[in-house]
């Protein structure tokens, strides 16, 4: 009824007229009112009542500013254009951050966007990738003498004490930040005399602390430099980042859907989070720490930067609280891990599963979504 009464309106108000100068006009009931402040009145001060003492001193509520630089300016105000932002070292992309003689980089992105920045930089100066496990977030290089490698990186494997016909590869970890959305990356190189064909392994901490600092100080320049520059990221890349390896649809003893995700946990809650973002639903909360995503059935999914239009802000169209609440159909989503795989299920709250219907439904979007 309410959005029939506006349609109504609208048509009567149309219908009586010819134009559209009372809706848009400089004198329209939509006009930009952006200038009107330079047609107010300055009134006097409030004077109290004679005979009215007071220890509390008037003060205006709204006072006009004292350096104005020319009040009897009229006409339209014209917004001056953006200035270029200036990248600060304190609220730059990327950030180095130390613990003892540990070095990383913190990087105010997800992994699934710093894993194609980190592969192109180990690239563009002369290494070879051996091997890629987007799934882990780890990626190694080859061995390789210092002369195959770019100027930058010859003259830091050689300052760093290793012999100048010595073989180098490295390793590099991207993992989930402790904040969401942003990522740590790690080096960690090994080192062999020439002509060695041993598989050196690669230790969890740094051996040549020099050299692996160097090269995260390295790796941190470009990165800032390419954010700098606006550098973009590889869509390709971002699907297949933390995309599972091996997603299984099946049921437990009770019969209750299940979905196995043949990951770690961090991994896997990132893939899923942008699965379900996918889906015809809403993600209306997030508990990391209890592994939960939050969906509404109900509604759809929230859309960046997307604002009403003008008649269906008019008419009402958007559901307020009460009805959102009153046809809302709210489930959890929950990842446990259960030894080398995560399973996925469906509740309807912590004491009672979703319906095998519904669950069948959630999980087998995400399955999809996955791929």
């Amino acid at each position: 009824m309410k959005r029939l009464a506006g349609l109504s309106a609208l048509a009567v108000i149309i219908s009586s007229t010819s134009g559209c100068g009372w809706l848009w006009g400089p004198e329209g009931y939509f006009r930009d009112r952006g200038s009107d402040y330079l047609e107010a009145h300055q009134a006097p001060p409030m004077q109290l009542p004679p005979g009215v003492q007071t220890d509390k001193r008037l003060v205006p509520l709204l006072p006009i500013p004292g350096n104005v630089p020319d009040d009897s300016v009229k006409g339209e105000f014209e917004v001056p254009r953006p200035q270029p932002l200036l990248v600060a070292a304190n609220a730059s992309d990327f950030t180095l951050q130390k613990s003892g003689d540990s070095r990383w980089v913190m990087a105010q992105r997800p992994p699934v966007e710093v894993w194609s920045v980190a592969t192109q930089f180990f690239q563009d100066n002369g290494f070879r990738i051996d091997e890629q496990r987007p799934q882990t977030g780890e990626f190694t290089t080859t061995w390789q003498r210092a002369d195959e490698l770019s100027a930058p990186m010859a003259r830091h494997i050689g300052s760093s004490g290793l012999a100048a016909d010595s073989e180098t590869r490295l390793r590099v970890r991207i993992e989930p930040g402790v904040q969401r959305n942003t990522s740590e990356i790690y080096i960690v190189s090994a080192n062999r005399p020439a002509g060695s064909t041993a598989n050196a392994e690669f230790s969890n901490r740094s051996v040549n602390t020099g050299l692996d600092a160097a090269l995260v100080d390295e790796m941190l320049i470009s990165m800032n430099r390419n954010a700098e520059k606006g550098g973009s990221v590889s869509l390709l890349a971002a699907r297949d980042f933390d995309t599972p390896t091996r997603v299984s649809l099946s049921e437990d003893g009770s019969g209750n859907p299940v979905l196995s995700l043949n990951e770690d946990l961090d991994r896997a809650w990132s893939s899923v989070g942008r699965a379900l973002e996918q889906g015809e639903w809403r993600v209306e909360d997030i508990n990391r720490t209890l592994g939960l995503y939050y969906i509404n059935l109900a509604e759809k999914a929230e859309k960046k930067d997307e604002k009403p239009g003008f008649f269906s802000g008019l008419f009402g169209s958007k559901p307020n609280q009460e009805e959102v609440e009153a046809r809302a159909e709210r489930y959890q989503v929950r990842l446990s891990k259960v030894g080398e795989t995560v399973q996925v299920t469906v509740e309807e709250n912590i004491n009672k599963v979703a319906s095998p219907e519904v669950a069948r439904k959630v999980l087998g979007v995400i399955q999809d979504n996955l791929g």
